[in-house]
């Protein structure tokens, strides 16, 4: 699966843009500020629903115009129509898929699997544990078609429970009934990510190995409560501690992935160059492992390949990207340093960002 067509207009600092991608490398030139990581913006928002630039996307519209409006086209017998419209004076996303004007945003998520690799990433070492439950639920999301549904009556149970809690007064047979919701679904949301992380460790350890061996390195996933004791036990011994805080304070909610070097946490002990290749192997596995397990490819964003990575690196990075036969939009500010990093018959597409006028840029394919 991969992007045939992408038609956007009114995106950031972007005169319209017409691309036809290859199905495979896609490099994106251009100077600092040109407008590069608007093109993957665009991409992910088509994709996502959302920006990894801004919370509110009235921002990626260009200045002064009412909306912005997204196109793709996804390979496929017959293609897959996708799009995506915001206006700048209301707040909802308009999205199409399939022709279907009311489309939900879990099917256009489900229908373009997309990886973000961007300096942001290194959140998945470095910050809260929420960086990190969106990437695993991320992957079990798309090889468990339950996932969403136990996800969404987990989130509503947590809700309630906290909305109690926060009420000053309980009243135990209200808390009850959702204590039990919680504790059901919870348990079951566990099982499903477990099941998920169990099949993919070896496939992140494997893709690790390939691009940067990095020996006592571990990935260990944490459910969020006492692995001794069921969920329901302690949602129940914790009601009054809970309440004096406010919110539940164990569940799946506080699930998170472990990553350490030696028993140490390996943000404390990787450089900066080291966290930016575990982090791409985290990424890269993912794709790896839908592949192999729903047959489908993922599409990657890659902003900025060549900064913290040696020449080396860079090119062991490039050769696994290659072996995975997925569709990849990769920008660096220099196209020569990376130029050279792919087999001659590899789908390579170079495109260049330049300025153009009235402070707008213009993407144009090199020849």
């Amino acid at each position: 699966m991969s992007l045939t067509l992408l038609n956007f207009h009114g995106l950031r600092n972007l005169l319209p843009v017409e691309m036809t991608p290859s199905p495979r490398i896609n490099v994106i030139s251009g100077a600092n500020g040109s407008g590069k990581t608007s093109l993957l913006e665009g991409v992910h928002i088509l994709g996502m629903g959302r920006s990894f630039r801004t919370r509110q996307l009235k921002h990626a519209i260009q200045s002064e115009q009412p909306h912005m409006t997204l196109f793709g086209r996804l390979s496929g017998e017959p293609e897959v129509a996708l799009g995506v419209r915001r206006l700048r004076a209301q707040r909802e996303l308009e999205l199409r898929l399939k022709g279907d004007k009311n489309a939900r945003l879990a099917a256009l998520v489900e229908a373009m699997p997309l990886q973000l690799i961007n300096p942001d990433a290194f959140r998945l070492l470095e910050g809260s544990p929420a960086g990190r439950r969106e990437f695993l639920d991320w992957g079990v999301f798309h090889v468990e078609h339950d996932f969403l549904g136990i996800w969404k009556r987990t989130r509503r149970a947590l809700k309630h429970r906290n909305a109690l809690l926060r009420r000053g007064r309980i009243q135990p047979q209200e808390m009850v009934v959702w204590e039990q919701e919680l504790a059901n679904w919870g348990e079951q949301m566990d099982m499903l990510r477990r099941a998920w992380f169990s099949d993919f460790l070896p496939v992140f350890e494997e893709t690790l190995k390939m691009l940067f061996p990095l020996p006592g390195l571990s990935l260990r996933y944490a459910r969020g409560w006492d692995k001794e004791r069921s969920l329901s036990a302690v949602l129940h011994d914790s009601r009054a501690t809970d309440q004096q805080m406010g919110f539940t304070q164990q569940g799946p909610q506080r699930a998170d992935l472990r990553i350490r070097v030696n028993k140490q946490p390996a943000v404390e002990v990787l450089s900066r160059g080291q966290q930016k290749l575990v982090v791409s192997a985290m990424k890269l596995a993912q794709g790896r492992f839908l592949e192999r397990t729903a047959q489908r490819h993922c599409i990657y964003l890659i902003d900025d390949l060549p900064a913290e990575l040696d020449e080396q690196n860079r090119y062991q990075f490039c050769q696994l990207l290659e072996d995975m036969q997925c569709q990849a939009f990769i920008t660096s500010v220099e196209s020569s340093a990376l130029r050279r990093t792919w087999l001659p018959d590899t789908a390579v597409k170079m495109f260049h960002v330049k300025h153009a006028e009235h402070g707008l840029s213009q993407l144009v394919q090199d020849s």
